[in-house]
């Protein structure tokens, strides 16, 4: 299993930060490794929706399919994927009010097939990949957010 945490602080106050990041159609506009949303539940904003997306990881478009799982408007949001040969990640959003906005901290916890003979690849091939993807796409978050309420 392998751990990316990553957080940033946003000049924007937590409901508007929850409208971007609970957006699916907005994935593309801040998340790097994002190419396709493939599917979509009517109200992706409640436990239990499900959407499907393309990712593009070291040359490859990944699919995964996500179920959100846990959801607390607009602080919490946990979402279990599931992807190729039985592969699986949960992404944890929490958002904080602060003085100055929200902190948003991000994390994923990614299991990949074939247990640690699969973990031990998956850190051979992917190195620093996922925490550097993880960091751009909160820095475009923030950049997406502060710059639309400019």
């Amino acid at each position: 299993m392998s751990v990316v945490r990553s957080s940033i602080s946003i000049a924007a106050p937590p409901q508007r930060v929850w409208a971007v990041v609970m957006d699916p159609r907005r994935l593309g506009e801040w998340v790097t490794i994002h190419r396709e949303l493939a599917g979509v539940s009517s109200d992706p904003t409640h436990e239990g929706a499900r959407m499907e997306q393309v990712l593009h990881l070291r040359g490859a478009d990944i699919r995964v399919r996500w179920l959100l799982v846990e959801c607390s408007e607009p602080h919490y949001a946990r979402w279990e994927g599931r992807g190729p040969a039985r592969s699986n990640a949960h992404i944890e959003y929490r958002l904080t009010a602060t003085a100055d906005g929200t902190k948003f901290d991000y994390q994923n916890e990614f299991r990949p097939p074939l247990g640690a003979v699969g973990a031990l690849a998956s850190r051979t091939v992917m190195g620093q990949t996922p925490q550097r993807e993880a960091d751009r796409s909160l820095a475009a978050l923030r950049h997406l957010i502060e710059r639309s309420s400019t």
